[in-house]
């Protein structure tokens, strides 16, 4: 189906979208023209995408797909709705490892020419399609590659229920284009629909609206009415069931993990009202989790309406639902507002990971939250010792041209980015931040910004001249500096003050059988395996582990910390749970410390390779390419 861009305006009004400015269904098309041209014109120069988007931008995709599990492969067409700004006489598109078969113009579908341009590294090429000044819609014919990387296609055996083949995609951050020719940029948003053909036994769903259960055709219909970024195109086939959790949220699923999804996520409605009473009305319409295999890259990924999440995070206790509060926030911070560019990643990280920990502070009180805060600081301040205190990289804004953006996903984003969203909060307090933040969420709903329109808001609706205010907050120290200011925050825990006494009780001769760990929560146990010493004794390990069941345990988070001791001082009873894990689990945060610390001796790296050999087949493109490279060195 094609919308117009009037059209879609009045449907946005609908949606109330815009809830502090009304919608005036009588605005021209030449007054909507007029913004959205003010919009691209601000829009900051992408170095990691080849549109042009100031000369012509897409506005809408029609995406009309078949997912083949048999060749690895998808094939269709992709419509797109353009805006020629320039009256030029091309448009141009990224790509990478597609087979470009096709390419029309008009709804006649007029065939038109087409150029790949040369290959660039991490980019891709430019697929450049010739159109007319008049041109409303391109139409491209095209096909992935079976090594596609944003796709992994997972075989029966790969999945929970061993019976059907999974197919799931990983856009961020520029991986879009290995699946849809389109402009790959977070700061070019389109609204879409689409029609997916699969096998009838499975069930397809996107980041739009979504079925709930399957039909007997294996034919989806898909639509997303708000614009969103490419990097947020997401797509998911497999033996799925949905249980609801309340009338806006529920849970897709394998019907072998759906029971033990359902009760570790219980409690996702409360989150969402949690949410909204921070920072205004959620704009999405529903908010649905699918918990996809072991291989998934990331803990989570925010796609609009459906957040991709790892059964990594199934601990039976709701112990690590802070991930689910992480993306729950990123349809504020990231789909709502989005970075416009991958050097300004923290616009996206940051304010989530600072929302995150108000939503859990709402649910479950200051002492949980801060538990969350001081890991984040540790995990800040390993971040900053690997990469060196005076590395560029660790500044907020990056300069990532040339490089892989994912490079740019590091904890600099996500906790230097908190807490100097936390360094504000203090200097003008609690109240003024929250009225300030709300102000921005709603002022850029629906667009894609930068830090340096970021920092100008911050100066015009906070600071307001206030030379005092300026230097407080420091916005040179913290944006623009490498490290950390001086006057940081160092977070504390009364909880973990606990552990830290069980902890020094151990060291001075306590058994550890004897410790009181009575109600620990596994950010308490994460804390105390990241204080033990090294190196231990085999004789301290063995205590350890009979106490306390760290090989054995079910936590992930709990399990990849341990498995570092284990590494570190040898202790070969965790060698068989050690390579289950790393057989299993395709999570990057937990991979790559493993096999890095497997590697720091000769015959660690040869049984990280052996792992590896059996292992990577399990693993997402996201997760290979940063892994190939470590074992090579």
């Amino acid at each position: 189906m094609t919308h117009s861009p009037m059209y879609l305006f009045r449907l946005f009004c609908l949606a109330a979208f815009l809830p502090f400015a009304a919608c005036n269904s009588s605005t021209s098309n030449q007054e909507q023209t007029m913004t959205e041209k003010k919009e691209v014109a601000n829009a900051p120069e992408d170095v990691h995408s080849f549109a042009k988007p100031t000369e012509a931008v897409a506005r809408h995709l029609d995406l009309d797909i078949n997912v083949n599990f048999d060749e690895k492969v998808i094939s269709g067409r992709a419509t797109y709705q353009i805006e020629n700004l320039a009256k030029t006489d091309h448009i141009i598109f990224d790509t990478r490892d597609l087979v470009i078969e096709k390419a029309y113009i008009s709804d006649s579908l007029t065939e038109t020419t087409f150029e790949i341009g040369k290959e660039q590294k991490h980019l891709g090429q430019p697929l450049i399609v010739a159109i007319k000044p008049e041109t409303k819609s391109v139409t491209i014919q095209y096909k992935t590659k079976p090594d596609a990387a944003a796709l992994q296609w997972l075989n029966p055996q790969q999945t929970a229920g061993k019976q059907h083949p999974f197919l799931f995609t990983q856009s961020q951050a520029i991986l879009a284009r290995t699946w849809i020719p389109i402009q790959d940029s977070p700061g070019i948003r389109i609204t879409y629909s689409a029609n997916v053909k699969v096998p009838p036994a499975l069930l397809a769903l996107m980041s739009a609206e979504n079925p709930q259960q399957k039909n007997s055709t294996g034919e989806y219909r898909f639509f997303m009415n708000q614009p969103i970024p490419s990097y947020l195109m997401a797509l998911a086939v497999g033996d799925l069931v949905f249980s609801p959790i309340g009338t806006s949220t529920g849970i897709y699923a394998e019907p072998a993990t759906i029971a033990a999804a359902a009760h570790e996520f219980a409690e996702l409605d409360k989150m969402l009202v949690a949410a909204e009473s921070l920072y205004g009305r959620y704009r999405w319409t529903r908010y649905d989790l699918l918990v996809l295999p072991p291989s998934f890259p990331f803990g989570g990924m925010e796609n609009p309406r459906l957040t991709f999440v790892t059964p990594t995070i199934l601990a039976k206790d709701r112990s690590l639902t802070s991930l689910i509060a992480h993306e729950l926030a990123h349809s504020w911070s990231g789909n709502l507002v989005t970075n416009g560019t991958w050097n300004d990643f923290w616009l996206n990280e940051g304010f989530t990971v600072y929302f995150e920990r108000r939503i859990m502070e709402q649910l479950y009180g200051k002492e949980y939250a801060d538990m969350l805060e001081v890991l984040g600081y540790q995990d800040l301040q390993h971040t900053l010792e690997e990469l060196g205190p005076k590395s560029e990289d660790t500044r907020l804004q990056l300069d990532l041209e040339g490089r892989d953006p994912d490079e740019g996903l590091t904890d600099i984003a996500y906790e230097k980015g908190n807490f100097f969203l936390r360094h504000i909060e203090q200097a003008v307090g609690r109240e003024r931040f929250d009225l300030f933040l709300n102000k921005y969420f709603n002022t850029f709903a629906f667009k894609s910004t930068n830090t340096d329109r970021f920092l100008e808001f911050l100066r015009t609706e906070l600071i307001k001249g206030d030379e005092k205010l300026a230097r407080k907050i420091n916005i040179e120290g913290w944006v623009f500096s490498p490290g950390l200011p001086k006057d940081h925050l160092v977070p504390a825990s009364k909880r973990f003050e606990q552990v830290e006494q069980a902890y020094n009780s151990w060291k001075n001769g306590t058994p550890a059988a004897q410790l009181n760990t009575k109600d620990w929560s596994s950010h308490e146990w994460l804390h105390f395996i990241r204080m033990l010493p090294e190196p231990m004794t085999t004789q301290q390990m063995a205590e350890l582990d009979k106490a306390f069941h760290f090989t054995n345990s079910g936590n992930s988070e709990v399990l990849a910390a341990w498995f570092l001791h284990a590494i570190r001082n040898n202790y070969t009873t965790a060698d068989q749970a050690l390579e289950t894990f790393l057989t299993n689990v395709g999570r990057r945060k937990f991979l790559v410390p493993i096999y890095k610390a497997l590697t720091a001796t000769p015959e660690g790296k040869k049984k990280a390779l052996a792992i590896y050999a059996k292992a990577r087949p399990n693993y997402h493109a996201v997760s290979t390419s940063t892994l190939d490279e470590l074992l090579k060195k």
